[in-house]
């Protein structure tokens, strides 16, 4: 573990309060492992051989919980987020000018900005939304930054960079794609009348609200391309985190990216998959946790991974009911990962994760699930 100081940026308190136990400890799978010259990057630290680097991989809420987390133990965080939402003030500007849908990456950014005076007024502005009912109204302040970049400057990576500059981010943000997609699901029973036919429903707010149960999810177009700085992220890294997050919508787009799942599938990091908290109305309701991981399994079966996070109380009693932890145990065995129990939901009893109980547990994983060679 030379050259790592597990959780130097925690407070004591935090790691104190993990309470992370490790179930099962199985060994993944072997696995082997240029993106374009792009500006200098003046808001990013310095690289550090002391901090492990980790690409997080999901959208919306779920992406931000981890994000708010990771900080916490890295400077060298990149974020990799899904661009397939059609709703609200992302789908309005989607809709009129054809551009990327900027919510999900306008809240990855406000997840990274400084902690300090200057990054927490510009995480309020740009989370800020407008008032009344004109045509400005619901917009996020944020979302027009991001387009007004875009279109000034014709390349979103670039865009997002300089909102990161601006923000004083700490990390970077990319889109999974540079093609806006949508989201088309295979629904059992969406009309409630047929409760055991088959139907298709489309786009990302209409999938994440629908009846009846989500059999399976496609990206339109199909087979899109990856950005390629996020397909280095994921190569580069020695950490992958994906979820948690709404898994049919939020986690399992990456994996229908097939530049995306090759270097998931390809990359010498460690790979580290956090479970919701509990099921999404709608989206996975009736789910228990280890058909969320069959769900994984089934999108992409060559997916290995290392270490699987659920937190304990969801499983013994909470969201899920009183889970199978023996078939959740093999489900993550299945997958050649740990499956490891700790607890990080917030105390209030809200299904979101705490950030420093998730960081704790965060930590305590990459230094007991292995890591490839010193921090690079």
């Amino acid at each position: 573990m030379t050259g790592y100081v597990p959780g130097r940026q925690l407070q004591n308190k935090t790691a104190d309060r993990s309470g992370t136990t490790a179930r099962s400890i199985v060994t993944g799978r072997s696995r082997t492992g240029a993106a374009r010259t792009g500006p200098a990057r003046p808001h990013q630290a310095p690289r550090s051989s002391q901090a492990p680097r980790i690409t997080a991989l999901g959208g919306g809420q779920g992406l931000s919980a981890s994000l708010s987390a990771l900080r916490r133990l890295t400077t060298d965080l990149t974020a990799v987020v899904t661009v397939a939402d059609d709703g609200g003030s992302s789908g309005r500007l989607r809709e009129e000018l054809g551009v990327l849908p900027p919510g999900d990456l306008r809240k990855a950014l406000a997840a990274l900005c400084g902690d300090d005076d200057w990054g927490r007024t510009w995480s309020e502005v740009i989370q800020q939304r407008f008032t009344g009912t004109g045509e400005l109204g619901g917009h996020a302040v944020g979302n027009l930054l991001i387009v007004a970049l875009w279109e000034k400057l014709g390349d979103p990576v670039a865009a997002l960079d300089w909102v990161g500059r601006l923000l004083n981010v700490q990390g970077r943000v990319l889109p999974m794609s540079a093609v806006p997609l949508d989201i088309e699901a295979i629904v059992r029973g969406h009309d409630p009348a047929f409760p055991t036919e088959l139907g298709a429903v489309r786009g990302q707010a209409s999938v994440a609200v629908t009846p009846g149960t989500v059999q399976s999810v496609r990206l339109v177009p199909d087979e899109p391309p990856a950005v390629p700085e996020a397909v280095t992220a994921v190569r580069e890294a020695d950490w992958v985190v994906l979820g948690p997050g709404s898994w049919f919508t939020s986690v399992l787009p990456h994996l229908l990216v097939p530049e995306l799942v090759k270097a998931l599938v390809e990359t010498r990091a460690r790979r580290l998959l956090t479970l919701n908290l509990a099921p999404q109305p709608g989206e996975t309701e009736g789910f228990t946790p280890q058909r969320h991981l069959d769900v994984i399994a089934d999108h992409a079966p060559a997916l290995a991974v290392d270490a699987i996070l659920v937190d304990e109380r969801a499983v013994t009693g909470g969201a899920f009911g009183q889970a199978d932890l023996a078939g959740l145990e093999k489900a993550a065995e299945r997958m050649g990962a740990a499956l490891v129990l700790g607890r990080v939901a917030r105390t209030d009893g809200t299904p979101r994760h705490d950030p420093e109980l998730l960081a704790a547990a965060y930590d305590r994983i990459f230094r007991t699930h292995g890591r490839i060679g010193p921090w690079r």
